[in-house]
């Protein structure tokens, strides 16, 4: 029989995989989606099918339901995320951005966040800024590699994803959103509705029905990449420290490289590999910076009084 421990350890271990790999995966299994779907349907019907079923389950299960105020809340922040966030990430990779690089610049989400914070008032420590500094570095020698040099659009893309992701994410800090899963929930259900409106808009259609690699990619996007690491980040939130929970940030685009190179015949040049490290490590200073460089107690509260 498992110990108390152990039964507390292995839910945190479980939730933590989950991000690490199925969201590391998730940029691949796009990739693989795309080659069959026009990537607006695909991201809408992947948002709008795993809202309905994460919906319906919490509906069942006595969840209270949004209110209309929470409704445009979890709304606005679905469409930031999700419909922008997530759609042009799948647009981007539908013109040939390489599913690993796209998980690189995707990575400065953190970055992007501090500098929104800005907007409310938070200021920024010198080691923050420092690891925004260094991750501009890393986004300029990224697009000057041999994956995105000609390919302008695509990194202009995921740059916006990234921006609009990480505005919305500052932004649902401070706005009353549903409870719990709910907020995932009503979030996916405007956010596939809006993105399959714009696939109907851009005059997307399906040349032909999609093959068993394709349904695939979307059941897998659906029920592994939505519902499931969703709710693993929810249940991450409740219970670790914040810097714990986003640890995945800079695990993601790791796992996407390898993923990009061993399956898809994804390649990085010299300079995108040094562009993934510097990203990396921009990343890991701004989320666990304060704790690896952590200076006495006494002179916090030397600080602290100072204020």
């Amino acid at each position: 029989m498992l110990s108390q421990n152990s039964r507390n350890v292995l839910p945190l271990v479980g939730a933590l995989f989950t991000l690490y790999i199925v969201w590391g995966s998730t940029y691949f299994v796009i990739r693989l989606g795309v080659e069959s779907w026009p990537p607006l349907m695909m991201a809408g019907i992947r948002f709008l099918t795993a809202g309905i079923l994460l919906f319906s389950f919490l509906a069942l299960r006595g969840h209270a339901l949004p209110t209309p105020k929470q409704w445009l809340a979890a709304g606005t922040i679905g469409i930031l995320l999700l419909a922008v966030g997530n759609g042009l990430v799948t647009v981007a990779e539908h013109q040939h951005v390489p599913s690993g690089i796209a998980a690189v610049m995707v990575a400065t989400v953190p970055l992007f966040t501090l500098c929104f914070s800005l907007l409310w008032g938070m200021r920024n420590t010198r080691l923050e800024w420092a690891g925004i500094a260094l991750g501009l570095v890393g986004i300029v020698l990224l697009n000057t590699g041999n994956n995105l040099v000609g390919n302008p659009t695509g990194a202009l893309l995921i740059l916006l994803a990234s921006a609009s992701w990480a505005f919305g994410s500052v932004l649902g800090s401070r706005i009353s959103l549903p409870v719990g899963p709910m907020a995932g929930a009503a979030e996916m259900l405007v956010a596939g509705a809006v993105l399959l409106v714009a696939s109907r808009l851009s005059g997307e259609h399906l040349g032909q029905m999609p093959g068993a690699g394709g349904f695939f990619a979307l059941g897998y996007l659906i029920i592994f990449g939505s519902m499931l690491a969703i709710s693993a980040y929810m249940f991450l939130l409740k219970n670790v420290r914040p810097a714990v929970a986003t640890s995945y940030a800079y695990v993601n685009p790791v796992v996407a490289v390898l993923l990009g190179i061993g399956f898809a015949g994804e390649s990085l040049a010299p300079r995108e590999w040094m562009a993934l490290v510097i990203i990396v490590a921009a990343v890991v200073l701004v989320t666990l910076g304060k704790y690896l460089f952590a200076r006495p107690a006494g002179v916090r509260s030397v600080e602290c009084e100072k204020r």
